[in-house]
């Protein structure tokens, strides 16, 4: 009992270590006005982001394989966002329709490969339909869930999403409503993340 005591001490003593090293408005920026998560017990991170910015394709299997990897408390949601701009708000649509779909990550890879690296303008219903049932799967399933109620229920709550947390560039990270992590470098960014976290972790238990 008592070993396990001790074990439990020092974990929370290095979260706590590791946390105090990052610093609001260098290493991270607090939200004005913390918001709900979804998720009741886990420590949200939410993925901002869009398949039609570079620089979230590049990031894409970097923070997939971060995301694996996180604990048990932890639960990675993605918003697909539009800024406004409709061909993303295409993408936004195309992202909840492969999700409603079943076949997000089946294509997920693809299509930021699709737009970034083989320069497909799939920007629309039609263009996305026909790529879809190009790499075998259905265009008339995309459609029916591309113009389905739902999606247009979660794409309205992705651009509320993105106001509520000021997102104005991505990708962008939120830690558990409260968080924005910064940093120099994508890897930066994510290190950061899992110091915010082990903060958030720390937090509960006292």
């Amino acid at each position: 009992m008592l070993r396990r005591s001790f074990i439990v001490m020092a974990a929370l003593l290095c979260a706590s270590t590791a946390s105090a090293d990052v610093v609001q408005g260098r290493d991270y920026a607090l939200l004005p006005s913390p918001q709900p998560v979804a998720t009741a017990g886990k420590i949200e991170v939410i993925e901002f982001f869009s398949y039609g910015c570079p620089h979230c394709a590049r990031f894409h299997p970097t923070v997939t394989k971060w995301a694996k990897a996180l604990p048990d408390d932890a639960v990675f949601v993605r918003v697909p966002v539009s800024f406004g701009r409709r061909p993303w708000g295409q993408l936004v649509r195309a992202y909840y329709a492969l999700e409603a779909m079943g076949d997000l990550e089946k294509f997920d890879d693809a299509l930021f490969k699709a737009i970034h690296d083989e320069h497909k303008p799939l920007f629309n219903e039609d263009s996305l339909a026909a790529w879809v049932a190009e790499r075998g799967g259905s265009a008339a399933k995309f459609r029916e869930a591309f113009n389905s109620t739902a999606v247009s229920q979660k794409s309205l709550r992705a651009e509320q999403l993105t106001r509520d947390y000021r997102v104005s560039g991505v990708p962008q990270l939120a830690i558990n409503g409260k968080y924005v992590p910064l940093g120099d470098t994508q890897e930066d960014m994510l290190r950061i993340a899992n110091e915010l976290i082990a903060r958030e972790r720390a937090a509960k238990t006292q």
